[in-house]
């Protein structure tokens, strides 16, 4: 009977997540640091193509009213997340604040 190695391709990708978890303090500011900026950023990023494409539409420039739509939505939906995610943090650091030691 021929049973076969319970340590397995899916199991090397498990391994490496694991090795790259470990990380210094330091190190795991910088990458949370780096992904809300990147986040926020693309917020921004979105709500400037709004407002670009709203007053080209405006303006005449832009004739598909749909693109604008689109582009606006496209803001909203990610300030919205945005706000949600912000909340979610607040209300999470104000429970561990509450928490008696």
């Amino acid at each position: 009977m021929n049973i076969g190695s319970t340590y397995g391709p899916e199991n090397d990708l498990l391994v490496n997540q694991a090795n790259t978890n470990n990380k210094t303090a330091a190190e795991a500011q910088e990458s949370f640091k780096q992904s809300l900026n990147e986040a926020i950023t693309n917020v921004n990023d979105r709500q400037i193509e709004s407002n670009e494409m709203t007053s080209k539409l405006a303006s005449g420039e832009v004739d598909n009213l749909h693109e604008v739509m689109v582009a606006a939505e496209k803001a909203s939906v990610t300030m919205q997340t945005t706000v949600e995610v912000r909340n979610k943090a607040l209300e999470s650091y104000k429970q561990i604040m509450r928490m008696q030691v």
